[in-house]
């Protein structure tokens, strides 16, 4: 069946399976970024693995993936969101039993590095599937419901990996992929519609590809590196340099090509930037909380590892009750005051937060700023997301969702990289980060607000002009009719 416009209506069953599908997909992929940290130890010990193995076999996922999601989005959009989803979703599982299987450190640090190429086909694809697939009204609400369970299946990984590697092996975190990926194809295959951007030749812009690829994995290799091994390490001043340089070419090739995979255009508009730099704020005090308050609870507060975890849960349970509901909310009133108000509301919860100390209690000392940080995401995520695939062509909804999430990614590592180094930690032991503690808190509540100040600024009006040709859209399922003057 062919469809000149996004149709799907949120509440059919076409719908429902098209948001299993690319929960499942990008969940997936999330939970191999965090499930993977529990089972360094068992790693370490079976593997023979030295501190730099542990380290890379986070960090080549990390790399792999902030290098290729501008790839990965511009595939979808030329040759079909489904397909290239789908491919992603085959690959990450190859990759994931090429994970299990690893004899040597060497070769898991490998297999992690196809797995993050394989993610960065997966994580921009699902969302791009959204918006791209379901009609204008209930776009809004689809991306509330990703973001929330998206949310819950990555706060699951420490429990998740905790559980297998305890009872039984690091192996079965990686091999219990399989049969997820496996129902993901099945549904996507069967019930998940195939767009693509129609108005343009199946050209990929090879140029384009390898100088953003080489300007991404330089400075996101300079960033995870240059904390521990000094910014005037070779490797890692050389990388920045390579990197900024092919940051450079990539924005003069864009400027020239002919079909770019990056159409610079798309940055003219300030309700796109401006969604990016929100996100930017939002999501580097986003890790650098989740970082600093998980090693404050351990490390000062004494708490366990599964403990300090189990602490952050309410975040996730409000983003899972909350964030459709701020989708919608955010259809009926536009993004704005939900993007300024969530960032504000965030803030303060860090600010609570930054006052955690040794001789708290959960419910007095540390809950009470969990739950305000939670309730501010759940007001943000979703109408910042819709905000982004609003201000682009439904064409483009691949690169659009690339590039926010290469931000969020980007973000996420400086915040890692640099709050340390501004909040002064000179160690983990708790005498070191005692002091360091609530300065870290309090420059990443001062960015969040700031996130909200720009989104104030930069994000008006409903929508953008989408006057371009639709994709195309074959489904083989039922799919609801739009409504009557929609």
């Amino acid at each position: 069946m062919t469809s000149t416009a996004p149709a799907l209506r949120y509440g059919t069953p076409a719908a429902r399976w098209t948001i299993v599908a690319t929960v499942l997909g990008s969940g997936i992929a999330f939970l191999d970024s965090t499930v993977v940290n529990v089972a360094l130890p068992a790693i370490e010990r079976d593997l023979d693995a030295g501190m730099s193995g542990l380290q890379w076999t986070i960090d080549s996922y990390l790399v792999a993936l902030g290098a290729l999601l501008l790839l990965g989005g511009s595939l979808g959009d030329l040759f079909g969101r489904r397909l290239v989803f789908v491919a992603g979703l085959v690959a990450f599982g190859v990759a994931s039993a090429a994970c299990a299987l690893a004899p040597s450190v060497g070769a898991l640090v490998a297999a992690r590095a196809a797995q993050g190429a394989a993610a960065a086909m997966l994580v921009p694809g699902s969302l791009a599937i959204l918006s791209a697939s379901f009609h204008p009204d209930d776009r809004g609400r689809a991306i509330g419901a990703w973001s929330g369970l998206s949310g819950v299946t990555t706060a699951l990984g420490p429990f998740v990996g905790g559980w297998m590697v305890d009872a039984a092996t690091w192996r079965l975190v990686f091999l219990v992929n399989l049969p997820l990926i496996a129902i993901a194809v099945a549904i996507a295959l069967a019930h998940v519609p195939e767009t693509r951007d129609t108005t343009v030749a199946r050209h990929v812009d090879v140029p384009g590809a390898l100088t953003a690829s080489v300007a991404l994995a330089g400075v996101t290799y300079a960033v995870i590196e240059g904390p521990a091994r000094s910014w005037t390490d070779p490797a890692v001043a050389g990388a920045l340099v390579v990197g900024l340089a092919a940051a450079v070419a990539f924005i003069a090739v864009e400027r020239r090509v002919a079909q770019p995979m990056l159409p610079l255009e798309m940055f003219a508009s300030r309700r796109f930037t401006g969604a990016n730099v929100t996100t930017l704020f939002v999501y580097f005090a986003l890790g650098g909380a989740m970082f600093f308050v998980v090693l404050q609870l351990q490390n000062v507060l004494g708490y366990s590892a599964l403990e300090a975890g189990a602490s952050l849960f309410p975040v996730t349970l409000l983003l899972l009750a909350l964030s459709a509901r701020a989708g919608a909310l955010a259809q009926r009133i536009g993004p704005r005051l939900p993007m300024t108000a969530g960032p504000l509301v965030a803030a303060a919860g860090l600010a609570l937060m930054s006052g955690i100390e040794p001789g708290d209690s959960y419910a007095g000392g540390v809950l009470p700023g969990v739950g305000v940080f939670g309730l501010g995401l759940a007001l943000t995520v979703a109408p910042l997301t819709s905000a982004v695939f609003a201000a682009v062509e439904t064409r483009h909804a691949g690169v659009g969702s690339a590039v926010n999430n290469a931000v969020a990614r980007v973000a996420g590592l400086l915040a890692v990289a640099l709050l340390p180094l501004t909040s002064g930690v000179a160690g983990t032991d708790a005498d070191a980060f005692a002091g360091a503690f609530p300065r870290a808190l309090m420059t990443s509540s001062a960015l969040c607000a700031l996130g909200g100040l720009v989104a104030w600024l930069s994000i008006r009006g409903s929508g953008v002009d989408q006057r371009m040709p639709p994709p195309a859209v074959d489904h083989p399922c039922e799919r609801a009719p739009a409504k009557v003057g929609a």
